[in-house]
């Protein structure tokens, strides 16, 4: 068997540091530096001849500086004889993008997949796309990793779930997982439905579900200016709800979010280390819970050709 080789970028070497120690592996060597005009120059200071690499690269802001940094080192590493290039993603950019919803507009996330095929990307590996049928723009194998067991188990330590509380989907679109986060809580569900009238502006229309006198937890994929939870957790106040708890796997918190989050009507807001929050932004209504026991366990089962499926299989086993 080939050796397993774990490079991180700079996305989040905070949560490689973390996998690696949990797969009780190091981090390979590798120096990634820009140049005085901004170019990104990579060097692997170790070989890498006939081994199973695996890149982990997140991607917060600046989003284009960390994907153009990820494709280089893709490059490098095909060119430097690696037999398989696993890029490990664990939010992936430009996912909100994923269709045409006006005239003459892109579909970026199709768009970075062909980036990263082009590149001499193997396998993705990323946690709770934007939508699932994502997957359909890539030619090579995809693997999508959901949070929800590790924010359910989260919950159901730090949260008192009881007869009055409901998960809320913060829009239509949104209602699978939700509500498979409501059955492995035993709740009810409520669903918030919402217009668009611009990105990053949201606005309530009506909630479909019983809320007065509930303890409410919203979950969704990433929350970005917060714009979406903080009107939908104010929606649910009026209509009778003693509190409002918001979760997400993606914490983007771009801009002033987090102040936002602080003075609004969410109680706690949990969100995963997909994307680093630095300890600056962080305060007493932001909890932060780690996905790196499940980057571990997948990328040590892809590794050895062993199924991927069964962490969720066994994960959601566990809730019930």
């Amino acid at each position: 068997m080939d050796e397993l080789m774990l490079f991180s970028g700079t996305g989040n070497p905070e949560l490689s540091k973390t996998v690696a120690a949990k797969m009780k592996v190091a981090l390979g060597n590798i120096v990634i530096q820009r140049f005085s005009d901004g170019e990104v120059h990579v060097q692997v200071e170790e070989s890498v001849r006939g081994d199973d690499v695996f890149i982990l690269q997140s991607m917060p802001a600046p989003v284009n500086e960390h994907l153009m940094e990820l494709l280089i080192m893709i490059d490098a590493f095909k060119r430097a004889s690696a037999r398989r290039v696993n890029v490990v993603m664990p939010y992936y950019c430009y996912s909100r993008q994923d269709r045409k919803v006006k005239p003459r507009e892109p579909v970026t996330a199709k768009l970075v997949a062909d980036l990263l095929t082009a590149a001499g990307a193997s396998r993705l590996l990323t946690i709770d796309l934007h939508s699932g049928q994502s997957v359909g723009f890539f030619d090579i194998p995809v693997d999508n990793l959901y949070a929800g067991p590790i924010i359910a188990d989260h919950i159901k330590k730090n949260i008192e779930v009881t007869d009055n509380t409901v998960v809320v989907s913060p829009d239509v679109g949104g209602v699978p997982r939700a509500r498979t986060l409501a059955e492995a809580l035993g709740t009810p569900l409520a669903i918030i439905v919402k217009r668009r009238p611009e990105p990053n502006r949201s606005e309530v229309m009506e909630v479909i579900g019983e809320v007065n006198g509930k303890k409410a937890i919203m979950l969704d994929d990433m929350i970005d200016t917060g714009g979406s939870i903080v009107s939908g957790a104010n929606a649910l106040i009026k209509l009778g709800a003693k509190e409002v708890y918001a979760a997400c796997t993606h914490g983007v918190l771009s801009g002033g979010a987090p102040e936002k989050l602080v003075a609004s009507a969410v109680t706690k807001t949990i969100i995963t280390d997909t994307i680093p929050l630095p300890e600056a932004r962080r305060n007493g209504k932001i909890e932060v819970i780690s996905v790196a026991d499940l980057l571990a366990d997948a990328i040590t089962r892809i590794h050895f050709d062993r199924s991927v499926s069964e962490i969720f299989e066994k994960q959601w086993k566990d809730q019930q």
